[in-house]
């Protein structure tokens, strides 16, 4: 899978955590190679021997995984010559006796954890081979029991070594007086007497060394050179059977290359299998149920990386494959896309997740992730353009075999144009089969989840009272992102909240002063706006730019002139509010309906499609049939009391019918 994703759901912190619990180096190999798989039966099979792992830790097992202490070093100079040290041989020694150890106890386990103790089947005791070593070395040294050669040798040496401090011990006596102490010391492996530097000529013998301060030598005497240089004679025979006997053993373990190698590897597996059980029983991950249709139903899940966390209940796949996610900012849909992408990334690769046992995960060819601003300075990129790059990534892959998680839709641009991208971009997702997920604060966006076969909103859930996020997914709602309510909360200027409804209710207005008008219309002949600077003008937000504008204002013509004073145009006619019962056109969801609620201080109205209720701002609709034309002149809004149901509603009454006509956009009141 691509890393950048991988990167972006910090499935490599998850790889960090679990590298704690590994003993070796080749399980800590394994986990940095891990990688999402794409197998199902692969998936099943890691999962259930995670599982299988994870119960052997709970009944308390104590797992003699062996140690591959100085492994690696042992197999890269396998048979390339190298003759092995005691040290080795003690290495291979430990290691054979825990793999005989591991063999008998996973046999113990065949029954609770049959996949796992397959493993061990298929490692070798090499008893054999293990013997010949406990026979060869013990404690770090070549045994007497090694050679028969080396037996005889050694007892030579300690006959003389014996001679030798005889000797000694008789010349220390005689020379007490000017030895610096009572030690027999060594010297190039020869034997000494440590000499005061002013009585050296009183003894005979050959000086092998001197103190740091000159004040002491060490001399070896004569009476013993002889017997010093048998000794080093049989010295030397010792060492050269000892050396026969370690590269006679590396020879014979050289034999047994391939059935070490299988021992070390099988243990390398397992001590990645139990790293990832000890690493589930720290986040009390599960063993999930699986399937490659794209069905996802996860219940309670949680962040790995979170200590607290809301448990998340998610699901898709099964009546729609795109879910759109709504709500304030921190109100959780960030958190819930990555915890949905980790976690599935975690499924198939073996690993447990924190969610109930019974969930559900769908193996994926691909997880592709748009999360993040992706702002970067190096390469100048804007939001926007990071985003249409992830996007054009997606694009690329998107199959039915993809999970595709996109946060923050339509960000980063003028919303009208983000919005239309957007909605395009999910119908070709949708087009394609994939899996989408994605958040946004638009209505358009959510407007067309709630319209589109496939497609289904969901939304944070939020207190409006005490303006505190739950971080609960609801699916099947649309959210609202509670923008004012959230700043006011902050501490934002109560004018400035208010004037942002205003905006929001009736559009960009303001008053421009004289000069800038002046400005702005200099090269424009007063006589042809001859009371233009009389009055104030207010300028409402146009379509393009300012200097646009003023690019395009030239010097009139004459005939322009004269045309102009020749006949006065009247003033556009400011276009009627909508009314109660108009009908409208929603473009951007190329469908009508009929407004049951006039417009509030942000300018919403509510739209009453197919009997499902929409707001939206007044802005996205266009008048299609007034009122009046659908309900005649004579129409009038009552409310009246159903017998039915007991309560309120609100009904259009036309005065000459006595029994009154109901629209479909009747409302509770």
């Amino acid at each position: 899978m691509n890393q950048a994703n991988l990167q972006r759901l910090e499935y490599g912190k998850v790889k960090e955590l679990l590298a704690h619990h590994a003993a070796s180096y080749l399980g800590r190999r394994h986990i940095e190679a891990m990688e999402p798989m794409t197998q199902f039966k692969m998936i099943r099979q890691k999962l259930d021997e995670t599982a299988e792992a994870k119960v052997i830790l709970q009944n308390g097992g104590s797992v003699p995984i062996p140690s591959l202490e100085g492994f690696e070093h042992i197999l890269d100079l396998m048979d390339t010559g190298y003759v092995f040290t005691e040290q080795d041989f003690s290495h291979i020694h430990t290691f054979l006796h825990s793999c005989a150890q591991l063999i008998k106890y996973m046999g113990t386990k065949a029954m609770i954890a049959p996949h796992i103790s397959a493993y061990a089947a298929s490692m070798y005791e090499l008893s054999t081979l293990k013997t010949e070593i406990e026979r060869c070395i013990r404690n770090g040294r070549v045994t007497d029991f090694a050679s028969k050669d080396l037996a005889k040798v050694r007892k030579r040496i300690a006959v003389i070594e014996e001679r030798m401090k005889s000797r000694l011990d008789a010349l220390m006596n005689k020379h007490s007086s000017i030895l610096q102490e009572r030690i027999i010391s060594m010297r190039n492996d020869r034997y000494v007497l440590p000499i005061r530097r002013e009585h050296r000529k009183q003894i005979k013998g050959t000086v092998l060394d001197e103190s740091a301060s000159g004040q002491t030598v060490f001399i070896e005497p004569a009476d013993i050179a002889n017997v010093q240089h048998e000794l080093a004679s049989y010295r030397a025979e010792e060492a050269r059977i000892e050396a026969k006997v370690l590269s006679d053993l590396t020879a014979f373990v050289e034999q047994y290359t391939y059935e070490i190698q299988v021992n070390v590897d099988t243990v390398g597996i397992y001590d990645f299998v139990f790293a990832k059980a000890k690493y589930a029983m720290t986040m009390n991950g599960k063993n999930v149920r699986l399937n490659d249709e794209g069905m996802m139903d996860v219940i309670e899940a949680r962040h790995p990386l979170l200590r607290n966390m809301v448990p998340l209940h998610f699901a898709i796949g099964r009546y729609y494959k795109s879910l759109i996610i709504t709500g304030p900012n921190t109100g959780g849909k960030t958190l819930a896309l990555k915890t949905v992408g980790l976690l599935t990334l975690m499924v198939q690769s073996g690993l447990l997740v924190p969610a109930a046992e019974e969930s559900m995960f769908s193996v994926f060819d691909q997880v592709m992730v748009d999360i993040g601003d992706g702002q970067s300075i190096e390469h100048a990129l804007s939001t926007f353009s990071a985003h249409i790059r992830h996007v054009i990534d997606i694009l690329q892959v998107a199959s039915r075999g993809t999970l595709i998680l996109i946060d923050e839709m339509a960000s980063g641009t003028d919303p009208g144009e983000g919005v239309a991208l957007s909605i395009a971009i999910l119908e070709e997702l949708h087009r394609r089969g994939s899996t989408v997920v994605a958040t946004t604060h638009f209505t358009e966006i959510k407007n067309f989840a709630s319209f589109t076969p496939g497609f289904e909103n969901a939304r944070m859930a939020f207190d409006p009272e005490t303006l505190q996020p739950a971080y609960r997914l609801i699916i099947g709602e649309a959210g609202q992102s509670y923008a004012f309510l959230i700043a006011k909360k902050l501490g934002l200027p109560e004018a400035i909240i208010t004037r942002s409804q205003e905006i929001t209710s009736q559009g960009v207005k303001a008053e421009m002063p004289r000069d800038q008008v002046f400005e702005a219309f200099k090269s424009v002949d007063d006589r042809v706006f001859p009371n233009m600077l009389s009055q104030p003008m207010l300028l409402e937000k146009a379509p393009m730019d300012r200097r646009e504008e003023r690019a395009q204002v030239r010097e009139p013509q004459s005939n322009e002139v004269n045309a102009l004073h020749a006949e006065t145009e009247e003033p556009p006619s400011k276009p009627r509010a909508l009314q109660l019962g108009d009908r409208v056109r929603i473009p951007y969801l190329d469908r009508t309906g009929v407004i049951y609620e006039t417009e509030d201080a942000r300018g919403v109205i509510g739209v009453m499609i197919q009997k499902q209720k929409l707001k939206i701002n007044k802005k996205r609709v266009e008048l299609y049939i007034e009122a009046k034309d659908l309900y005649g002149e004579d129409y009038d809004l009552s409310i009246v009391l159903d017998s039915k149901s007991n309560r309120k509603k609100r009904k259009l009454m036309n005065r000459k019918h006595v029994e009154g006509l109901t629209i479909e956009m009747s409302t509770d009141e």
